[in-house]
């Protein structure tokens, strides 16, 4: 299929000549690089208007199940995306204090890689991560650590998590969390073909991004871009970062340095930016603490002696932000911020 036949498929769905279905079939046929570089939206698969199409049965269901501009109804409902990562060991209770305030908190959770120490064993997660964040299990949808593939092909992670962890061969996925698109990636990049432009995983995400192109994106890794702690910034996701930046997505949750770090928004670079991504560094899951001194400009606020959750509440065009310490500590953290 050329661009002029895949632009003709996107004009028959909008003027209502082609049924969604006959258009699912005819746009299999396209290479990845095709549908990559084409502006293929949501919008396009439903009509405009509903006075545009010609089929009246069509037309009829249309004006039924649309908004009265013609376009489906955004969705509404708020959720909750509750995130932390360098988590459980068997030498330390701090995965415990974070358990317990899961126990009292309602919503998705995100583990940000380093779920077990030292070495993401079947074993380990059995008897260190099982026995507190593991009574969550059902809920978690998790992104590996470097410590995750001590154990060869992060094979504990993956046969612990299952199908929630997405193939064991790439480790990134998707989904949809209320009105958010939400991604998970794997910043362990040797072991997936590279994170850099044109590896397979940044090829994967911007085709994933134009393939959801809703108004409030998240992502999430293990290494973080950017970092004042004890690892400094990760220059080997940036084009992941620019991805991302490229489609307007809102924020990115990472771990690996064991303390707390918000950025305000950025591009790839590090530019201070209205238009760029929000940073959480949010490794403070349970597993020690790393010190934090001379913030660069950009951070807006940090800690390096409280474990705790960043509590995420993800709105229909924005979204607000706690920082849940555990028990006995009053660091908190709270903001809000919008979609672009």
């Amino acid at each position: 299929m050329d661009n002029a036949q895949f632009d003709d498929v996107i004009r028959g769905l909008v003027e209502g000549r082609t049924s969604r279905r006959d258009a699912i079939r005819r746009l299999a046929s396209v290479p990845l690089g095709l549908l990559s570089g084409q502006r293929l939206v949501v919008a396009a698969a439903a009509p405009n208007s509903c006075k545009k199409i010609k089929n009246k049965k069509r037309r009829k269901k249309c004006k039924k199940g649309q908004a009265h501009n013609g376009n489906p109804p955004a969705p509404t409902a708020t959720a909750t995306l509750l995130a932390a990562g360098d988590i459980a060991s068997c030498s330390s209770n701090g995965d415990e204090a974070t358990a317990a305030l899961l126990d009292g908190l309602s919503g998705t959770i995100a583990t940000l890689g380093d779920t077990v120490y030292e070495d993401g064993t079947a074993q380990q997660f059995s008897e260190c991560y099982n026995p507190s964040w593991g009574r969550h299990k059902s809920r978690t949808r998790p992104a590996p650590g470097n410590h995750d593939y001590h154990t060869n092909g992060a094979a504990g992670y993956f046969a612990y998590f299952g199908a929630a962890a997405g193939d064991p061969k790439t480790g990134y996925y998707s989904y949809d969390l209320g009105a958010w698109h939400i991604i998970a990636l794997n910043s362990n990049c040797d072991e997936v073909g590279g994170c850099g432009a044109g590896d397979p995983q940044e090829q994967w995400l911007r085709a994933d991004l134009a393939a959801h192109p809703t108004s409030c994106t998240l992502a999430y890794w293990h290494h973080p871009r950017f970092s004042f702690g004890n690892y400094g910034n990760d220059t080997a996701t940036k084009a992941l970062w620019q991805a991302l930046y490229d489609a307007g997505a809102e924020i990115v949750l990472s771990g690996h340095d064991h303390n707390y770090q918000r950025y305000a928004p950025q591009d790839a670079d590090g530019k201070r930016d209205a238009r760029g991504i929000r940073e959480f560094v949010v490794g403070t899951g349970g597993r020690g603490h790393y010190s934090l001194d001379n913030p660069p400009p950009n951070v807006e606020a940090y800690n390096d002696n409280a474990f705790g959750i960043l509590q995420l509440t993800l709105r229909a065009q924005g979204y607000d932000w706690t920082f849940v310490p555990e028990a006995g500590k009053s660091f908190t953290d709270t903001g809000s911020g919008t979609c672009h």
